[in-house]
C-alpha cells in the first residue's frame, strides 16, 4: 500500500512501505485534552506551550478492550497537564504481524517517520511496544523517557531497559484466583486452563503454570491452549462435574483464527463450558465469568498518565521508580447466583459488580419514607387526639362552671324571691292596711288629709304589686306547681299586660311533666329573648311557640322588629351568652337569626332527658 496519510493540520505522517498489509496503518491524532488545553490565552495573555506523547500499542483499541480501557485512562490522565498536549497513537498490530520481517520494518518506519516530530514521553502498553522500544530506544529515540505499562515482570527481567525507561507493570496472580474458586466450589477436583496459540496467549500460559504447579498434585490438571476454537468449545461442553475452568486469553487459536479476547473468546467459552469459569483481567468479567483475582487495565492507565505527567512537568524517569499494579478481587454476582456460590465465601474485599438489588433494597427507601409518613401521622394524631381530648376536658370545665354559676344564680333569685315575698310585701301589705285604718279613724280629718294618705296607700298598694312581679320574676312559683306550658303563657301574658306588647303563645306534644331543669332552662330563655325583644326590637307583637319533636323540646320566639346584624353576635351582651349556655350546659343547641331591618328569631332545642342535671354539677 502506498497511500499517503497526513495529519489533519497538513503535516506529513509519512508513507506505509512498499507491500505492507492493509490493516497495518497509522493511527495518528492530535487529542486536545479539555478546553482549557487549547492554544487559548491563560493569565497575562500566554500561550501555553505544545508538548508530544507518543503512544505505542501492541494492539488497536479495536481489537483489545483492556488497552481500550488502558488508553482511556491514560487521555483521562493527561488532561490534568499543564500543557497542550498533542498525543500521537502508533498500534503495532503484534498478534497480526508477529514475524521479525514485519516487525522490523515497521520498526524502521516508526523510527522515520519521528525523527522530525521527537516526543516528550513516549508510554508503551504491552510487551511487544515495550521490546521495540528497548531495542531502538538508544538509536532512535535517545534521551527520550519511556513509560511502559500493560506488561509482566517476566518481559521486564528479560528486556532489562535502561534509567529512561519506568512504569507500571502488572502482576497475573493465578493462585490467587484458584484459592478463591476453592473457597466457593470447595468440592473441586478439576482444573481446566484455556488459552490460545499466540505470543501474548503463551506468555499468559507460562505464567499461569508456574504459579498453579505446586497444586498438581492436589487437582487434576488439563491445559486446554492447543485447540482451534470449535474443538475447544466442544471440549467445554463436556467437562467432568465438580470443575473449575481458568481462563488466560485467546487471541489466536490453533487455526490461526484472531479473536478479540474479551468481547467474542469469552462469550463463547462461557456460553459452551459446563461449569464456572474464572478469568484474568478486569475486562473479561460481565460476559458470564464469575471472577477472580484480575489485572485491572484501567488501574495501569491511571498511573502511567500519572508519571507521564510528572516527566512532562520536569522530573527524570529515574525519580519516578517502577511501580506494580495491584490486582484486585473482583466478581459477577449474576455468575455467582448461577453457580450457587455464597458471597459470604468470598475473600475479604471483594468488589461484586452487576448486583441486582432485592426487592427490599429496590423499594427500601420507599418503606421507609412510607414508615415515616405513617408515623408523623400517627404523632399528628395522637396530638390532635391529645389536643381534642384536652379541649373535651376545658369545655367540660367550662360546662361545670357555667353549671354552678346558674346555681348559684338561680339560689340567689330564690331567696331573693322568697324575701320579697315572705317579707317586703307582707310589710307592704301590712303598712297599706294600717294606712287604710288610719283613714278610717279619721272620719273628722280635713279632707286634704285624706286625699293624702289615700294616695299613700295606693302608692304601696302598686310597690306591692311591682315587687309581687319582681319576684315571680325571680322565681316562678307557678312554673313550680302548674308546669312549664302554664308557666310560660303566665310568663307572656304578664309580660303583654306590663310592656304593652302581645304575646302569642302556642305550644304542641309537650309533655304535662318536664324536668325542672329543662322546664327552667326554658322558661330563663324566654325571659331574656322578652327583654331583649322589649329593648331593641321596638315591635308591639311577637310568638312563642314549643313542640315535642322526638325526645326534643324546640321554643320559637319570633318578631318582626329592627332585627340586628348577626355576625355580629360574638359582640353581643351577656344575655344572648346567657342563653346559649343554658342550652348547651343540657345538650341541647341554641341558634339565633336576625338581619336589619327583618326581625329576629331565637331558637332553642333541649333534649327532654338531658345527660346531667346541670343545676346538681
Amino acid at each position: 500500500m502506498s497511500d499517503e496519510f497526513r495529519h489533519p493540520s497538513g503535516l506529513d505522517s509519512g508513507r506505509y512501505p512498499q507491500g505492507w498489509p492493509g490493516r497495518a496503518r497509522l493511527v495518528l491524532a492530535v487529542i486536545v485534552l479539555a478546553a482549557s488545553l487549547f492554544p487559548q490565552s491563560i493569565g497575562g495573555g500566554q500561550i501555553k506551550a505544545v508538548r508530544r506523547v507518543l503512544l505505542f500499542n501492541d494492539f488497536s483499541s479495536i481489537s483489545s478492550p483492556g488497552m481500550a480501557a488502558l488508553d482511556q485512562e491514560i487521555v483521562t490522565g493527561l488532561a490534568i497537564s499543564p500543557y497542550q498536549i498533542e498525543l500521537y497513537n502508533e498500534t503495532l498490530e503484534a498478534t497480526l504481524f508477529p514475524d521479525e520481517a514485519s516487525q522490523h520494518s515497521f520498526d524502521e518506519w516508526y523510527v522515520r517517520k519521528y525523527a522530525d516530530r521527537k516526543p516528550d514521553v513516549i508510554i508503551t502498553v504491552g510487551p511487544a511496544s515495550l521490546k521495540f522500544m528497548v531495542e531502538s530506544h538508544e538509536a532512535s529515540f535517545p534521551n527520550t523517557p519511556v513509560i511502559f505499562c500493560g506488561t509482566t515482570e517476566e518481559m521486564l527481567d528479560r528486556l532489562k531497559p535502561d534509567s529512561y525507561f519506568t512504569g507500571v507493570w502488572g502482576v497475573a496472580q493465578p493462585e490467587m484466583t484458584l484459592i478463591a474458586a476453592l473457597h466457593l466450589q470447595p468440592d473441586t477436583k478439576h482444573v481446566v486452563v484455556v488459552g490460545g496459540v499466540g505470543t501474548f496467549d503463551r506468555s499468559l500460559e507460562a505464567v499461569t503454570k508456574e504459579s498453579l504447579r505446586k497444586y498438581e498434585s492436589q487437582f487434576e490438571f488439563t491445559y486446554l491452549t492447543n485447540l482451534d476454537m470449535p474443538a475447544l468449545l466442544e471440549r467445554l461442553r463436556r467437562l467432568p462435574s465438580k470443575t473449575i475452568v481458568y481462563h488466560t486469553s485467546i487471541v489466536e487459536d490453533a487455526a490461526g483464527a484472531h479473536f478479540i479476547d474479551a468481547s467474542q473468546s469469552v462469550p463463547m467459552l462461557v456460553d459452551a463450558a459446563n461449569a464456572p469459569v474464572f478469568v484474568t483481567d478486569d475486562v473479561d468479567i460481565g460476559k458470564g465469568t464469575v471472577g477472580g483475582y484480575v489485572v485491572s487495565w484501567s488501574a495501569d492507565g491511571k498511573v502511567a498518565a500519572g508519571m507521564a505527567v510528572r516527566m512532562l512537568e520536569g522530573a527524570k524517569p529515574q525519580q519516578i521508580p517502577v511501580v506494580r499494579n495491584s490486582d484486585v478481587y473482583m466478581f459477577d454476582w449474576r455468575a455467582l447466583h448461577r453457580w450457587g456460590f455464597k458471597e459470604s465465601d468470598l475473600p475479604p474485599g471483594s468488589v461484586v459488580m452487576f448486583r441486582e438489588l432485592s426487592i427490599w433494597e429496590r423499594s427500601k427507601w420507599i418503606w421507609i419514607s412510607g414508615l415515616l409518613i405513617i408515623l408523623s401521622l400517627a404523632l399528628l394524631a395522637t396530638y390532635l387526639h391529645y389536643g381534642r381530648a384536652e379541649l373535651r376536658k376545658s369545655r367540660d370545665t367550662q360546662v361545670q362552671l357555667s353549671g354552678h354559676l346558674i346555681k348559684a344564680q338561680e339560689k340567689e333569685r330564690s331567696r331573693l324571691a322568697s324575701e320579697l315575698h315572705d317579707d317586703f310585701s307582707q310589710r307592704l301589705a301590712l303598712l297599706a292596711f294600717g294606712l287604710q285604718n288610719t283613714e278610717e279613724t279619721l272620719p273628722d280629718s280635713p279632707e286634704m288629709l285624706k286625699q293624702t294618705l289615700e294616695e299613700f296607700r295606693h302608692s304601696v298598694i302598686e310597690l306591692a304589686d311591682d315587687l309581687h312581679n319582681l319576684s315571680h320574676q325571680l322565681h316562678s312559683s307557678t312554673l313550680d306547681t302548674l308546669g312549664l306550658v302554664t308557666g310560660l303563657r303566665s310568663l307572656c301574658k304578664e309580660f303583654g299586660a306590663r310592656q304593652g306588647i302581645e304575646i302569642d303563645f302556642t305550644s304542641e306534644g309537650v309533655p304535662h311533666t318536664v324536668r325542672p331543669e329543662v322546664s327552667l332552662c326554658l322558661f330563663r330563655i324566654v325571659q331574656e329573648g322578652l327583654q331583649n325583644l322589649k329593648k331593641h326590637s321596638g315591635t308591639k307583637t311577637a310568638r312563642l311557640s314549643l313542640r315535642n319533636i322526638g325526645d326534643k323540646l324546640l321554643l320559637s320566639l319570633c318578631d318582626e322588629g329592627m332585627g340586628f346584624d348577626a355576625n355580629r353576635l360574638e359582640k353581643s351582651g351577656l344575655g344572648i351568652l346567657s342563653m346559649q349556655g343554658r342550652a348547651r350546659l343540657l345538650g341541647g343547641e341554641f341558634e339565633i337569626h336576625s338581619k336589619p331591618g327583618k326581625g329576629t328569631r331565637i331558637e332553642a332545642w333541649v333534649p327532654l332527658e338531658p345527660a346531667a342535671d346541670p343545676l346538681n354539677v
